[in-house]
């Protein structure tokens, strides 16, 4: 299986990461910059020696300027993240209040419906019954009859016992009058029977 530069670039890249193989680039260049000092070559090699240090000097300064950036920039944003996170709490604490606050309000909403649900029940029996100058009419009328029923009462009462007067009268009468039948019969029969005799 051929293995292509790509991949093998791929691989390490995931291997050694940003700036990764800094610490064998920095040997690397201890290596060669020893290797230069000690041994004396012609002035094309030092030179093209000095050239390659420099060069690898080069990019582990970059290196280091990129990992310094990355680093500053991991601060800023740690730093926004912070900021986030604040805000988002702040965030969640407005609206858990909010949600409270609207709790509470469903509360007074549902209080205020059961009030007024057990208003429009009073009221509808309310309107079954007349209203108080209607009721004050019939009381007026119905207080009238009584009145006029009492008045009655006391006129019959009166007549009732007068009638009683004149029944005792008339019985009174009528006993008497048995009476004096009674006598006048008790006078014929001894007149008969003195006559018989």
């Amino acid at each position: 299986m051929a293995v292509s530069d790509d991949d093998i670039f791929r691989r390490r890249l995931l291997i050694e990461g940003d700036g990764g193989g800094d610490d064998k680039r920095i040997a690397s260049l201890l290596k060669t910059f020893f290797h230069w000092a000690s041994e004396s070559e012609t002035k094309e090699e030092n030179h093209a020696q000095y050239e390659r240090m420099m060069k690898d000097l080069a990019l582990c300064d970059c290196a280091a300027g990129k990992c310094l950036n990355v680093f500053k920039m991991n601060l800023k944003e740690q730093s926004n993240y912070e900021k986030l996170s604040k805000e988002i709490e702040q965030k969640i604490s407005e609206a858990t209040e909010k949600i409270s606050e609207c709790k509470n309000e469903l509360q007074q909403a549902k209080r205020i419906r059961k009030n007024r649900q057990e208003y429009d029940a009073l009221a509808k029996v309310i309107q079954q019954h007349p209203d108080r100058q209607e009721t004050t009419k019939q009381l007026q009328v119905i207080d009238k009859e009584v009145t006029s029923l009492e008045e009655k009462k006391k006129s019959l009462e009166q007549k009732l016992g007068m009638r009683r007067k004149q029944f005792h009268v008339l019985i009174a009468a009528i006993h008497e009058l048995q009476q004096i039948l009674d006598a006048d019969e008790i006078d014929d029969l001894k007149d008969d029977i003195m006559d018989t005799s």
